[in-house]
């Protein structure tokens, strides 16, 4: 019994040794790094594909709105923490909930001397990009993609076309935000499920309050992180490390849900049924995955009804192939990516037309990285190819990807340029063409792009607006007068602040003096006092407290105006010893 036992002793050291030098052998056979650095390859990558924007200026396009118009709410900080408890585009009345972006523009506000400086908004969407960027790297070397794969797949995002209005476009940054949080909310999450420290845990809690803080979309993170755990890792639902989370993440849910519900918000209508609008945007998943495979019917301002199918079903062709011809694929990761690329597109597919028709590309910004988990599961990955062949291919067609990305880019430059290919794109929106008349320099193309716009629909945001100051701009009594109608419905579909500025003129050729002061007041709460307009509001302002002989008003304004630095006639100084 005793030899018997030695034999057995001496057999299981052999054994060991054997295992020993097979695990030797596989390290000194490490896996071929032909990349090196690749976080700063990633980092540079994504600055070089973005680096035209830094000369860039605004849209018009909501831009101004945060930077411009909401320069008063920036300039406090301690508006960090309003930002938690208002809507988006109003305080009151919004079915916006964007803090962290609303606190993001503070502090970008600040950072570039009170919004004067445009470059620091473009240079802080591009390294919030880059972020985005590596932590997306980190996480698919998480779920055991290759480095060598996985920095390509990682670099083809950085690059990629769709892409572009996320980072190009300054308000884009929120999807940007939203992505840095719910991967690095994934990324700690796998680091605890994996280790069980602590500290993990709390800082997945920590992103994933940030990330549903920062656009309603986050809801679903939690459900992509189960995709990735089920389908790609092969962990059971009953994963007690996975159990505590849950709790945890439904912790999160709740106080995002009551911090929401206690914010001036208001709730979104579906005006044809939640369910016909749902079956109505069911399509947008073919729209938006050709887009992703063959990024060529690009638009600065989609519409569902003006973006092509074709690419759409080729580019669902194109990969079906790729995987069926792929000697080597994973039915599992192959539907864990499609579920992704899906989940995260569902609050695109439940928007209510009435709210926002648009179609835009930014919002694939998470959805993509689907599409990319089932790049590893297709012949381009599972070929016979070495990993330097497969290196040059993927440089080749990221170069000429990022062709593209350039191209696109330049639709982002300034107003003009947006809203031509916003036009050229989706010529049947009112929007659109509105808002290219105001940088049209031809008098009667501009009138005709406002006809155009308000045939195509007069309840459109602006569109009543803008032919009323069509009206006005003629300076003819009669159309003034006509103005007025089309200034009180604008007021009463968007409550534009600048109908006010227009009203004003309107009760002037009416012979209302004090209804003019009134609008130039509250025209002059928003605008900025020292812009052309609000300069020249405060100078009527003054004109109007002479004709109504109002003295104390006359000397206030006088002084105001002077204060402002604006110019004030010599012999009313004079006159009111000011």
């Amino acid at each position: 019994m005793a030899k018997k036992s030695n034999i057995k002793t001496q057999g299981s050291r052999v054994l060991t040794k054997a295992a020993n030098s097979i695990n030797l052998s596989e390290k000194i056979k490490p896996e071929p790094n032909l990349i090196g650095y690749p976080l700063a390859w990633l980092v540079l990558i994504s600055f070089i594909a973005y680096a035209p924007s830094l000369k860039f200026g605004l849209t018009e396009l909501d831009d101004s709105i945060f930077i411009r118009d909401f320069h008063v709410y920036n300039e406090q900080f301690k508006n960090l923490f309003l930002s938690f408890n208002r809507g988006l585009f109003d305080a009151l009345k919004d079915p916006y909930y964007r803090p962290v972006f609303m606190d993001s523009m503070i502090i970008n506000y600040w950072l570039s001397g009170h919004g004067q400086n445009i470059f620091l908004y473009h240079l802080v969407n591009i390294a919030l990009h880059s972020i985005a960027v590596v932590l997306l790297f980190k996480l698919f070397l998480k779920l055991e993609i290759k480095t060598l794969k996985a920095f390509i797949l990682a670099a083809f995002f950085a690059i990629h076309p769709v892409l572009t209005q996320a980072v190009a476009w300054i308000p884009g940054r929120n999807d940007t935000l939203l992505a840095i949080f719910v991967l690095a909310f994934m990324n700690h999450s796998m680091r605890f499920t994996s280790d069980g420290t602590r500290k993990n845990l709390g800082w997945s809690v920590l992103f994933l309050l940030l990330a549903l803080f920062t656009k309603e979309t986050a809801v679903f993170a939690p459900a992509a992180i189960m995709v990735l755990y089920m389908f790609f890792a092969g962990y059971k639902i009953a994963n007690k490390k996975l159990l505590l989370q849950y709790a945890l993440w439904a912790a999160c849910l709740v106080i995002w849900f009551v911090a929401r519900k206690m914010a001036t918000t208001q709730n979104v209508t579906y005006e044809n049924g939640f369910l016909s609008e749902l079956l109505h945007r069911l399509p947008l998943l073919i729209q938006y995955f050709g887009k992703i495979i063959l990024p060529f019917d690009l638009s600065v301002f989609p519409t569902q009804q003006e973006t092509v199918y074709y690419y759409g079903i080729i580019a669902i062709i194109i990969t079906i192939a790729a995987i069926y011809f792929s000697p080597a694929k994973d039915k599992m990761k192959i539907t864990g990516g499609v579920i992704f690329f899906v989940l995260f597109l569902i609050p695109a597919l439940i928007v209510p037309a009435g709210l926002n028709d648009q179609t835009f590309e930014h919002r694939l910004y998470l959805p993509i990285i689907g599409v990319l988990l089932l790049v590893p599961e297709t012949i381009l990955f599972n070929g016979k190819y070495t990993e330097g062949q497969v290196l040059i291919y993927s440089i080749v067609i990221i170069c000429i990807t990022a062709g593209k990305t350039f191209s696109h880019e330049q639709n982002f430059s300034d107003p003009n340029e947006f809203w031509s290919q916003a036009v050229e794109t989706s010529p049947s929106s009112a929007f659109a063409n509105l808002h290219l008349s105001e940088y049209e320099d031809n008098l009667d193309k501009k009138c005709a792009l406002i006809r155009k716009a308000f045939q195509l629909n007069p309840k459109e945001k602006y569109a009543n607006f803008f032919y009323a100051e069509m009206l006005i701009n003629t300076n003819k009594r009669d159309s003034i007068l006509i103005s007025e109608p089309y200034l009180l419905t604008e007021k009463g579909i968007s409550g534009f602040y600048k109908c006010n500025f227009y009203l004003a003129r309107v009760s002037v050729e009416r012979g209302d003096n004090n209804g003019a002061i009134a609008y130039l007041q509250e025209f002059l709460k928003t605008e900025p006092e020292t812009s052309k307009e609000g300069s020249e509001a405060n100078n009527n302002l003054l004109v109007l407290y002479l004709t109504t002989n109002q003295i104390n008003k006359i000397v206030y304004q006088a002084r105001h105006m002077k204060e402002l630095g604006l110019p004030v006639p010599e012999n009313i100084l004079q006159q009111y010893h000011i």
